[in-house]
């Protein structure tokens, strides 16, 4: 696919895109319907991705607004086994590193249910949340008792914490950089909450690693930007905010964990090796060539004709197919591909939330993980594939008694 676009970057403000990949028009990944709105239809927006060949940040085209998406939310991150080791071993490094107590404060932008504050309170550290979808923040504040503020956060709420000496030590903002469309704006507010000598650590999901692995699924409209380190730095230093520090991790399918603090205030801090090391490994691959990301959609197109094959092969010999995971990225996979109640008999997932919803777009029943072993399908496709080991592990008893996963990403297999 190639065009050029006429919107101005979201970033950087070059005032055009090229066009790189389109999905078609979607409903909302999270958007899960209930029974009684079945007969309703349900609002599609375009799905297309772009590139600006200024600051090199890929982007949607479409933007939906945060409180059409955000403001009741479904996803609890501690349903997630991984997701919850993986915040603990984080809480658990940062106090040690940075040597915080109780006079030290941990804030998290997007704090969800408070899977990462609770180690940190856990270990007397004082923490806040900033959570924009109120029934999320509510199950902060009531089971795990962690202090919640319900709102989207930006400039004027970074801006509210620095008057009110509410400035952190350590301030958390995972896998939400993507969401916001005012991007400036949120990294404006990181810098006016953090203190001279803090720390900013930010998870999102790599760019290089969803194109290389065919990761299109990681593709929704809550999923504005798709980030490079070579787009993050030019970012960040337009903020006064220098990235030292950079590690690369398996978790989302491959993302970045960056280390960022003011710049100007802390003039002997540099960025370190591996910031330089992957800025010139991004340099070598192309991150500024528009060429390089095309060749990202004739791969979806070619996974699209395998998957629809094999599951086409598989309900003409007879075999009953299910999926696991309501996620985001399962919306996208299944109304991009066209995989709906012809195919699939129902969806599982571990979130009570989800069960007795349908899918967005197909409409497909969510069930509870236990009607694997009482159905007993043939095949699961397996949409949450970014969790494969331990979903499969999980259903151990499933794949004992005959039952097989179909992990369509980043290859196509079956487990």
């Amino acid at each position: 696919m190639e065009g050029r676009v006429n919107t101005p970057c979201r970033a950087c403000g070059h005032a055009s895109l090229d066009l790189i990949l389109s999905l078609g028009r979607t409903p909302l990944a999270n958007a899960l319907l209930t029974n009684d709105r079945v007969d309703q239809a349900e609002p599609t927006f375009p799905l297309e991705v772009a590139f600006c060949p200024e600051c090199t940040l890929l982007q949607l085209t479409h933007t939906v607004p945060p409180e059409e998406l955000f403001r009741d939310y479904l996803y609890f991150s501690s349903f997630s086994d991984t997701m919850l080791r993986h915040a603990e071993r984080l809480a658990n490094r940062l106090i040690d590193e940075r040597r915080l107590s109780p006079k030290s404060l941990v804030i998290e932008v997007a704090s969800n249910d408070g899977y990462l504050l609770q180690y940190y309170k856990a270990a007397g550290v004082p923490v806040l949340g900033i959570e924009p979808a109120e029934n999320i923040a509510k199950i902060a504040v009531e089971r795990k008792h962690i202090p919640t503020w319900t709102a989207f956060f930006g400039a004027p709420l970074g801006q509210r914490l620095r008057t009110e000496g509410r400035r952190a030590d350590v301030l958390h903002a995972n896998n939400v950089l993507a969401h916001v469309p005012d991007l400036n704006s949120f990294v404006a507010g990181l810098r006016l909450a953090i203190k001279d000598q803090g720390w900013i650590v930010i998870e999102a999901p790599y760019a290089k690693d969803m194109i290389d692995h065919g990761e299109f699924d990681t593709i929704y409209h809550e999923h504005v930007f798709y980030f490079t380190l070579t787009a993050l730095d030019r970012l960040f230093r337009r903020h006064d905010l220098l990235i030292h520090d950079v590690e690369r991790l398996p978790i989302h399918g491959g993302s970045l964990r960056l280390l960022a603090t003011p710049w100007s205030l802390n003039p002997t801090v540099q960025p370190s090796s591996k910031v330089k090391r992957l800025l010139d490994e991004e340099a070598r691959w192309g991150v500024a060539d528009v060429s390089f990301y095309r060749q990202f959609g004739q791969r979806v197109e070619a996974l699209k004709g395998s998957l629809r094959h094999l599951l086409a092969d598989l309900k003409q010999s007879g075999k009953r197919i299910a999926a696991y995971g309501a996620a985001a990225k399962g919306s996208t996979l299944l109304n991009y591909m066209g995989i709906g109640k012809e195919t699939l008999d129902f969806v599982v997932d571990r979130s009570i939330y989800k069960q007795g919803r349908l899918m967005p777009g197909v409409r497909v029943p969510i069930m509870a993980p236990e009607q694997l072993l009482e159905k007993q399908p043939d095949f699961v496709l397996l949409l949450t594939w970014n969790f494969a080991d331990e979903i499969i592990q999980q259903q151990t008893e499933y794949r004992r008694r005959g039952g097989r996963f179909i992990v369509p990403i980043p290859h196509l297999r079956v487990a």
